[in-house]
């Protein structure tokens, strides 16, 4: 009961429980929402995270590694592999897997930290630079094959990445080849000669006004690209925006450039999973 100190304890409380009809409703409305708004708000991605399902894979070696699917009401489609920021898998990756679902994709948010994640710099770059690249890369090849191979997949596999995932969405395509990739204002400091191993086509999102990722790795990276012969292969765009401009939870986040952004990357990936 609740008097002017408060509504008791926790242990106090009933418990709450939700009826399933109900539970589909509203995830049925959470759905139909903008997905800015569902990632601002931590409440409603976690929501949206709740409805993937974890699945796991053993490496060459027996090394075991999960990752979060979420899955489209069709019997078969074409998948998208999402690669988290140097925060690690989240509830905000794991919300946009369930909107790409919800656009009729298989999508996965894999997780290159063992599980592990942070909400401060410190521990997100202690994450990033303990990450093992030769681990992360047979991760990825083994989750692009688990996506191939899935019974619902068409076959059909892209890769999307922000930040420390958007390199890795670039160097997952380098090691094996997919249908498409998007990066999201990741490191693109690659030779022609990784380069030439790309199949598919690249789409990249890069900010104005980022001190990392700026005009002169880009400008190397469009260089490369060319003399790689895939000059054809890649569109970029810049944005009057700062890095991570596409993180609603962030302080650059830039609501009009990351709605155009997101246009452009659902309508990159329609075009070529179709």
């Amino acid at each position: 009961m609740c008097d002017l100190n408060g509504c008791g304890r926790r242990t106090d409380l009933p418990a709450i429980t939700v009826n399933p009809e109900h539970r589909r409703l509203f995830l049925q409305g959470l759905m139909s929402l903008p997905l800015a708004s569902v990632l601002a708000f931590p409440e409603l991605a976690r929501a949206a995270a709740d409805t993937l399902q974890d699945v796991s894979i053993e490496l060459e070696g027996g090394q075991q590694v999960s990752a979060a699917l979420a899955l489209p009401e069709a019997d078969k489609a074409p998948a998208v592999i999402l690669i988290h920021e140097w925060w690690g898998l989240n509830d905000q990756i794991k919300a946009v897997a369930a909107e790409l679902a919800n656009r009729g994709y298989m999508a996965l948010a894999v997780d290159l930290y063992d599980g592990k994640s942070a909400t401060e710099p410190e521990g997100a770059k202690a994450l990033m630079t303990a990450t093992d690249p030769d681990v992360a890369t047979r991760t990825m090849v083994g989750w692009v094959d688990y996506l191939r191979r899935h019974e619902r997949s068409s076959g059909k596999v892209a890769t999307l990445g922000w930040c420390f995932g958007g390199g890795w969405s670039l160097s997952t395509a380098i090691a094996t080849p997919v249908e498409a990739t998007v990066i999201y204002y990741g490191n693109v400091a690659r030779s022609a000669d990784d380069l030439k191993k790309l199949q598919g086509p690249v789409l990249g999102h890069f900010g104005k006004l980022d001190k990392s990722i700026n005009e002169a790795m880009v400008s190397a990276f469009e260089g490369e690209m060319e003399a790689a012969g895939k000059k054809d292969r890649l569109t970029v765009y810049w944005y009057d925006a700062d890095h991570a401009f596409a993180n609603p939870t962030g302080a650059r986040y830039d609501e009009a450039n990351a709605e155009l952004a997101w246009e452009r990357t659902t309508a990159f990936l329609q075009e070529q999973l179709a």
